[in-house]
């Protein structure tokens, strides 16, 4: 009976760790990007009168703005597939362009659901589309968003230039918050946190054995080979021109926005492209953050930006201060909300034509 009992636990086990996996994967890919979501929203809107904030957006807002943004928001898209097919021809990936076109898309449409699976989707979707090992493909994209992490770092270093005037004024406000994030990035502690944590992985790779470590291994290697294809692939003028046209057609989509809404047309004409800039720099940080499309850290970022800029009579009195409020809430809520809307348009669309282009290889 003790030994009926055991193999009955033993067999049990396995299914419980399963499960504690399963909703851990859950939690970090779905419950964890909603809260995010959910909570800044709750803390942005808990202040704001929904019902005056669409009277701002049906009253106040030209239109035909939003649909120029909206039909931009196309271009960069097909600019990054054409950056990415640069990449992946180092590797000895051919994929036409429409295919290239229908990962980029459906990578922005499962982002909205499912935040950072969109990556590992398209990286997928390539690798099964043309029977190309996967490893190497992850390596390419872990390598286009480390370019777009450099771009946005380059980007961010030409706006403290270009606005440095009203950013030290903001940090004289708020001086506890510069403090604070100044003492992080100076500490040895945190950057020896950052070499011990990279001195563990590789020592753990090294003296790890067996099957499971040796796939691992192969994995990092064709890893490393996806990402350093980047320095000796063919077309690198291409692929920086590329790149500045994908963040100048990014930045070309908020400055025509801006002109959607009154007081946002004179913050242009006040500060000039000053105030666009550092609002697409924060906005473009906040997609950093786990979140269903940017959903919550776009809006608060937005607000932050324009608050920078907000001249004095509008921050003067409370209310005041909640009229500006509400009018960059709606301002930053209608462009996240016109992004998902395109992203999920284009979404469908591209699975439907996924589906189509599946069907007539299978015939084939």
């Amino acid at each position: 009976m003790k030994e009926t009992a055991s193999e009955t636990e033993k067999a049990i086990s396995p299914s419980r760790a399963d499960g504690s996996r399963r909703w851990l994967s859950v939690t970090l890919k779905i419950i964890v990007p909603l809260a995010v979501s959910v909570g800044l929203c709750w803390v942005l809107m808990r202040g704001i009168d929904f019902g005056q904030m669409m009277e701002i957006v049906r009253t106040q807002c030209d239109f035909r703005y939003i649909a120029l943004m909206m039909a931009m928001s196309v271009l960069p898209m097909v600019f990054r597939a054409m950056r990415w097919g640069i990449q992946l021809r180092a590797i000895g990936v051919k994929a036409p362009l429409h295919i290239l076109c229908y990962s980029i898309f459906g990578t922005y449409a499962v982002n909205i659901v499912f935040p950072r699976l969109g990556e590992v989707w398209r990286t997928g979707y390539i690798a099964y589309r043309q029977h190309a090992p996967f490893p190497q493909i992850f390596g390419s994209m872990v390598a286009d968003r480390l370019a777009d992490t450099i771009s946005v770092a380059l980007i961010a270093l030409l706006t403290l230039l270009v606005a440095f005037e009203p950013l030290a004024d903001f940090v004289r406000t708020y001086p506890a918050a510069y403090s604070m994030i100044a003492a992080i990035l100076t500490s040895p502690w945190f950057w020896l946190a950052i070499a011990a944590a990279a001195a563990a992985a590789i020592t753990l790779l090294r003296i790890c054995h067996g099957k499971k470590a040796t796939m691992v291994k192969r994995f990092i290697r064709g890893l490393w080979d996806g990402f350093a294809a980047i320095f000796h692939m063919k077309g690198k003028l291409p692929w920086l021109l590329l790149t500045v046209l994908i963040w100048g057609g990014y930045f070309a989509q908020l400055y025509v926005a801006f002109f959607a809404f009154p007081f946002t047309r004179e913050m242009l004409h006040s500060h000039g492209v000053a105030v666009v800039l550092v609002c697409f720099v924060l906005t473009s940080i906040s997609m950093g953050v786990p979140s269903n499309g940017g959903i919550g850290p776009y809006q608060a970022t937005m607000l932050f930006g324009l608050r920078v800029f907000a001249p004095a009579a509008a921050l003067a009195t409370d209310t005041a201060a909640r009229m500006f409020t509400t009018g960059g809430a709606a301002f930053g809520s209608l462009l996240i909300a016109s992004s998902t809307a395109t992203m999920a348009v284009l979404g469908l669309l591209t699975f439907l034509l996924i589906a189509l282009d599946k069907r007539r290889n299978s015939r084939r």
